[in-house]
């Protein structure tokens, strides 16, 4: 939960003037990122415009009342929502100097398009490169409990928010949710909200069955079969649209979902599988991404599953782009939404 403690106020000294403010200035610098005074804090202007919270991970930073010049340790998890927010995100952690990710997709142009402004990397692989990273003039750094052990060679260069991703911290979309409060964009999500909202409103009376009632379960294809996790704009509209997750026969009622994105499942279990809805999406790193190419990918692992698999047999069986639904933002919930609207369309033709 953010906690802010208005860095505006600080409950002790009395006075006004320059001095005043060099020294509240210094007292933020101390408390951010644990024991360690970062270099940045020393003799920047900014620190006079900072405020002070509390991130995920519990330790209180003083960050920008307004920063201006964001990097992200994780494009998809915390990039797109940030960019679906606005945000202009001035440098990622996953692409090079010259920009180009380290996967076969760009997930920038895959949610919004090849006209929008793309980070600059400081480090595809491997180790973060600082001096790209000092080149990038952060004022503000954004990252996840999975770059704890960074944390002091970050604080280096600017302060450092951790935002958790994990499944015991997060689901749906909240991570866009959590940032927009974090950087004063509730408006933004707010508006964004509502319009997708209307859009699942439009979709939940065409579906068939109860709503609460609709099982559903989603799988991404790599060397084997992995139930995705609970963090995404997908796992968000489908729960609005009134879908429950399928408990998984070996793991029990919460799916036994232990990580951010996926769990590996084996075939047998896979193919005795039957929701309401199995959604089945091929990596985001292979080269093709599509419906036909998922479905070769599904071949390979399990060899006549259009016989096997009973959502398959009757009609129950949605292809998505993983790229697309799998970042826990809006524009990923809206692309489930897509595909969703695809699916009915679908199903009322084969109906007749």
């Amino acid at each position: 939960m953010l906690r802010d403690h208005g860095g505006s106020r600080v409950p002790f000294g009395e006075g006004k003037g320059p001095g005043r403010r060099r020294l509240l200035a210094g007292c933020l610098a101390t408390l951010v990122a644990g024991p360690w005074a970062p270099a940045w804090a020393g003799n920047d202007p900014r620190a006079e415009r900072m405020r002070n919270v509390v991130d995920g991970s519990g330790r209180t930073v003083a960050i920008p009342v307004h920063p201006e010049r964001i990097v992200v340790m994780h494009e998809p998890l915390l990039g797109i929502p940030l960019m679906d927010l606005g945000v202009e995100v001035v440098g990622a952690y996953g692409r090079d100097s010259s920009g180009r990710f380290a996967t076969r997709v760009d997930f920038v142009e895959a949610l919004f398009g090849p006209g929008r402004a793309k980070p600059r990397g400081f480090g595809a692989l491997g180790q973060i490169d600082l001096e790209q990273l000092r080149a990038l003039r952060p004022d503000l750094i954004i990252g996840s409990e999975l770059d704890t052990g960074k944390l002091e060679r970050l604080s280096s260069v600017a302060p450092v928010y951790v935002q958790p991703v994990g499944f015991r911290h997060v689901q749906g979309i909240d991570v866009e949710r959590r940032l927009a409060a974090l950087l004063g964009r509730e408006t933004v999500f707010g508006e964004r909200w509502q319009m997708y909202q209307k859009r699942v409103s439009a979709l939940k009376s065409r579906l068939p069955g109860e709503a609460g009632k609709r099982s559903w379960i989603a799988v991404l294809l790599t060397d084997q079969v992995n139930v995705v996790g609970n963090m995404s704009g997908l796992v968000q509209a489908m729960a609005d649209l009134g879908y429950v997750r399928l408990a998984l026969p070996e793991t029990g009622a919460d799916g036994g979902l232990g990580s951010t994105l996926l769990m590996p499942v084996n075939v047998e279990v896979f193919g005795r599988l039957d929701p309401d809805l199995l959604v089945v999406m091929n990596n985001y790193t292979s080269a093709h991404g599509g419906e036909t190419a998922t479905k070769q990918a599904l071949s390979r692992l399990m060899p006549g599953w259009d016989r096997f698999l009973k959502p398959a047999r009757e009609g129950r069986m949605v292809f998505m782009d993983s790229s697309q639904v799998t970042t826990p933002s809006i524009q990923s919930a809206l692309y489930a939404l897509d595909g969703m609207e695809q699916w009915i369309g679908q199903q009322s033709a084969r109906l007749g």
